[in-house]
C-alpha cells in the first residue's frame, strides 16, 4: 500500500491573495487524502511599509499563527507547491531568500526527484505572471526537480488560461480570489498529488 503524499505549500503573500490561494491548494491537498503543511516565508519589509498599506498589515497579523517555512518542509515533501506574488515580473525577495537558502540541501541532493508547481497573483492582467512563474521554475531545474504544471490537461485550464500555473488578478485590492482561480488551483494541486503517488508507487514497487 502507497503511503500518503506529502505536501508542503510554501508561500509569501502581502495583502493576502496568496494566501489566499495557499489556502485553497491546502483544503484541495488534504480531500485527496495528503498529509499538507502550509508554511509561510518570513517577512523581510521594514514594519513602517507594512503599516503604510491596511491590507498588508491585516495578512500579517490574520497569519501570524501559520510557521515560517525551514528547509525540513521541502526535503520531507514528495510534492512542493511555491506561491508569491509577481515583483516585477520575478518572485518576491521574501520567498526568494528563503530558496536560496536552501543550497545546504542541493548539495545533499535532498531537493531533487520532488514534484513541484507554483501559482502567483499581480494587480494587472499582465503584470508578469507567466515570467514569475518561469523565474520560479529557474530555480526547480537546479534542484533536479520535477515540474508539473497544469497545463492544458483540464477544460478549467482555457478559462483562466494559464499552462505555467495558477495565477490571479487582484487589481487595486478590490478583486478577491473567485471561482476560476479557485477551480484552477484544485485542478493543479490534484495533478501534482497524482504525478507524486505515481512515482511513490513506483519507487516503493521498485524497493519491494
Amino acid at each position: 500500500m502507497t503511503t500518503p503524499v506529502k505536501v508542503s505549500i510554501i508561500y509569501y503573500s502581502s495583502t493576502g491573495n496568496v494566501h489566499a490561494l495557499a489556502d485553497a491548494a491546502a483544503d484541495t491537498a488534504e480531500k485527496a487524502g495528503a498529509e499538507v503543511r502550509v508554511r509561510r516565508a518570513p517577512e523581510l519589509a521594514p514594519e513602517e511599509a507594512i503599516r503604510s498599506n491596511d491590507a498588508w498589515l491585516k495578512n500579517v497579523a490574520d497569519t501570524q499563527h501559520i510557521p515560517q517555512a525551514t528547509p525540513a518542509d521541502v526535503v520531507e515533501a514528495d510534492v512542493v507547491l511555491f506561491g508569491t506574488p509577481t515583483r516585477y515580473g520575478n518572485i518576491a525577495a521574501q520567498l526568494k531568500q528563503f530558496i536560496d537558502g536552501l543550497g545546504p540541501n542541493w548539495q545533499r541532493g535532498e531537493l531533487a526527484d520532488k514534484v513541484y508547481a507554483g501559482f502567483t497573483s499581480t494587480a494587472t492582467a499582465h503584470g508578469g505572471q507567466e515570467t514569475t512563474l518561469l523565474a520560479l521554475y529557474n530555480t526547480i531545474y537546479h534542484f533536479g526537480g520535477i515540474i508539473v504544471p497544469p497545463g492544458y490537461t483540464d477544460p478549467s485550464k482555457f478559462v483562466d488560461g494559464n499552462p505555467y500555473g495558477v495565477s490571479h488578478v487582484s487589481g487595486q485590492g478590490d478583486q478577491p480570489v473567485g471561482d476560476v482561480e479557485l477551480t484552477a488551483i484544485d485542478h493543479m494541486v490534484r495533478r501534482a498529488i497524482g504525478v507524486a503517488q505515481q512515482l511513490k508507487a513506483g519507487r516503493e514497487a521498485l524497493a519491494a
